[in-house]
Order: structure tokens, then sequence, then C-alpha cells
């Protein structure tokens, strides 16, 4: 069964929401994972794709959108099916993608912005309720 992260970040700013995923990205790529980042819809795909070349300076993460290339090691998807993805899930998304099972790890984002942060409790009580091994990260400074 997955393990789930929630990692609460100390701000209500949306847009460090996708920073703090392009790092989770970032790290898990380089140590050779294969993610997949789940998106609520194409505005924030297109914002991630943005963020995911230029982050970190000259810097940046290979991705393509999950039905360009499927197979490509950060994926950016949209719907359900997140194809042969296993080791991360990057959920973006207001609820709980069905595919999640399929994940060794999942990671929530959650910024202070209220309706973010109901939609991330009640995907917290999901994952309880079916029994995921859970973990709060409550980050001081981003």
């Amino acid at each position: 069964m997955s393990k789930v992260d929630f990692y609460i970040l100390p701000t209500d700013a949306l847009s460090a929401r996708l920073d703090f995923a392009c790092k989770l990205c970032e790290k898990a790529w380089r140590l050779g994972h294969r993610v997949y980042l789940h998106c609520q819809d194409a505005e924030q795909r297109n914002a991630l794709d943005e963020r995911l070349w230029h982050f970190k300076g000259e810097a940046f993460v290979p991705h393509d959108p999950a039905e360009a290339n499927a197979e490509a090691a950060v994926a950016l998807g949209l719907g359900d099916d997140a194809g042969t993805h296993r080791d991360l899930l990057i959920n973006l998304g207001a609820e709980v993608p069905g595919f999640v099972g399929q994940f060794e790890r999942v990671a929530e984002i959650v910024v202070e912005e209220p309706v973010i942060r109901q939609a991330a409790r009640e995907r917290f009580r999901f994952y309880r309720e079916q029994g995921y091994a859970l973990q709060d990260h409550r980050l001081q400074r981003l």
C-alpha cells in the first residue's frame, strides 16, 4: 500500500504549491524515480510545464504531458490514467485520483488557502479510512 506524505506549507500562495511540487519532482527525478504530477486542470499543467523549465535558473527537469509520452521520467497528467508510472505521484488535484494505489509514494501539497486546505482534509480522511500510511510535514519556511 502507498505511503502518503502531506507537505503543509506556511503560506496561502497557490504559486508556492507549484514551486514546492517542482522541488519534490526534481529531487525524486535526480534520485532516479519516475514521477507523475497529477494536475487539477490544463491551466495548472501549463503553469507547471513552465516552472519545470525555469524554476532553478539554468537547471530544468525534463518532462512531457502524459498523453504525449506515457513513458516520460516525469509526466504531467490530467484525467484517470497514470500509465505505467509507479514510483511517485504528486497529486495537485482536488480529489484522490482513482489510480493512487499503483504508486509506492504519494505527495500531497497543502497551502493555507481555505479551499485547498479543506480539500486536503477530505483527502487525508479518505487515505486514513482506506488504511494508507500517512505522514505530515509542517514546513516552517519555504
